[in-house]
């Protein structure tokens, strides 16, 4: 039997490429510690006929944020018909859109948290809703460009109306939910284990304390009621089933418990491609689960397909 060929697609053009390296090297060592042929792929605009000319057995898609989880690379792949991992590219392109996505979850019947979607520059100075809220780029990823807008803050930020901003000029103005920060993944159609993130010296879960040493810290199980942890995991499969997710995937949630045990529980997102590294919040809940890590990415590029 002839060792299947994997190309761990990495980097990419988006605001994310630091993040993906970093997943996709931790991806690529541990498939070689499995017996897979790995070839490393640093995603550029010459993608297609560099995999064209390499013609791997499946692409491992190791990419973070736009072109690499939009749906672009995963139409790029079918167009080559190499098999892929994770989701295809209606629920990759979906998912990436917070205002979309939150529109399939309400449907489905996942409580979401009321928002508006509008130009940042037409913002101005009067609140487009009544603090506290959250701004959101709609098709941005690692927190990139959010910004808390507290109770007292008599202006909405000055940033979003500014040339500084680089998230693009649609965002979502989001009610703030109070509460612990719940995150949970699907593998195939199961929900893994449900992890609680504790900021370490950060006001919320920001790209510094996704990826910072030391910035956040995990805790599984999460320790919440056991009724809140299983609706978080039904929550979780039922967000992946109704964007249509493959593979892999996480949602977030926030959980306010500061009055009552039942609390409000809201989910934020889902997200198609999350990280890869072996400390990672989706191999962690896998290896809560029994999966090493060599182990997962193995079901992971057994799981891979075309017409995702």
């Amino acid at each position: 039997m002839s060792v299947k060929h994997v190309a761990v697609l990495m980097g990419g053009i988006s605001s994310e490429r630091p993040v993906s390296l970093s997943s996709g090297k931790s991806c690529a060592e541990a498939l070689e510690a499995e017996g897979f042929r790995v070839t490393r792929v640093d995603v550029g605009h010459d993608v297609a006929s560099v995999l064209a000319e390499l013609k791997p057995d499946v692409a491992f898609n190791a990419l973070h944020g736009p072109f690499g989880e939009d749906g672009t690379i995963q139409g790029v792949l079918e167009y080559l018909q190499i098999p892929y991992t994770h989701s295809g590219v209606l629920a990759s392109a979906l998912a990436m859109n917070k205002q979309q996505a939150k529109h399939v979850a309400k449907a489905a019947g996942i409580p979401v948290a009321e928002a508006v979607v509008m130009d940042r520059r037409a913002i101005g100075r009067e609140h487009p809703i009544k603090p506290p809220y959250v701004v959101k780029p709609v098709n941005e990823g690692s927190s990139f460009g959010v910004v808390i807008v507290k109770e007292d803050q008599s202006h909405p930020p000055q940033v979003l109306a500014s040339d500084e901003w680089r998230y693009g000029d649609t965002v979502m103005v989001e009610r703030y939910v109070y509460g612990r920060e719940l995150t949970c993944g699907v593998m195939g159609d199961k929900a893994l284990g449900v992890t609680e993130i504790v900021p370490m010296g950060h006001n919320f879960y920001d790209y510094d304390a996704k990826y910072a040493a030391g910035g956040s810290r995990h805790v599984i199980p999460a320790e919440i009621p056991a009724k809140i942890y299983a609706r978080v995991q039904e929550l979780a499969v039922m967000a992946h089933q109704a964007v249509g997710c493959r593979g892999v995937s996480r949602s977030d949630f926030r959980y306010d418990d500061r009055f009552s045990t039942d609390g409000e529980l809201i989910w934020l997102e889902i997200n198609t491609q999350p990280g890869m590294t072996a400390t990672s919040l989706v191999p962690e809940m896998a290896e809560h689960a029994g999966y090493k890590f060599g182990e997962f990415l193995r079901w992971v590029v057994e799981d891979a397909s075309c017409l995702r």
